[in-house]
C-alpha cells in the first residue's frame, strides 16, 4: 500500500491539472435587443431575446427648464439576456435611449 499512495497522488494532481486547464465558456454579447418606453408608468425596458452576456437600459432626459440642460440620466441594472432590465424616469423630454451590453 505505501508505494501505491505515490502513484495515487500523481495520477489525482494530474486529474486537478486538467480540470484546471479547461478554458471557459466564451460569452457572447446579447442580441435580438429592444426597448419600450412607458410615458404614463414612467418606465424605460430593455430586453435581450439571446446571448450569454447582459444588457442594461440607459436613458438621458433634458430638463423643461433650458438652462439646466440634459443633465438627468437614468439606467437599469445588468440583467442577463432573456431577462428586463427597467429603470424609472422623469416627466422630462428623453433625448436619448441607448442598450447597453457587456
Amino acid at each position: 500500500m505505501p508505494k501505491l499512495l505515490p502513484r495515487l497522488l500523481a495520477v489525482a494532481a494530474a486529474g486537478a491539472a486538467a480540470v484546471l486547464a479547461v478554458p471557459g465558456t466564451a460569452q457572447a454579447l446579447p442580441e435580438q435587443c429592444s426597448y419600450t418606453i412607458d410615458q404614463y408608468a414612467r418606465t424605460a425596458s430593455s430586453f435581450c431575446a439571446s446571448g450569454t452576456g447582459e444588457h442594461r437600459i440607459w436613458v438621458k432626459q433634458c430638463h423643461f427648464l433650458p438652462e439646466v440642460g440634459c443633465s438627468i440620466v437614468m439606467w437599469g441594472e445588468w440583467k442577463p439576456a432573456g431577462q428586463v432590465s427597467s429603470t424609472y424616469i422623469s416627466a422630462h423630454t428623453i433625448r436619448e435611449v441607448q442598450i447597453h451590453r457587456r
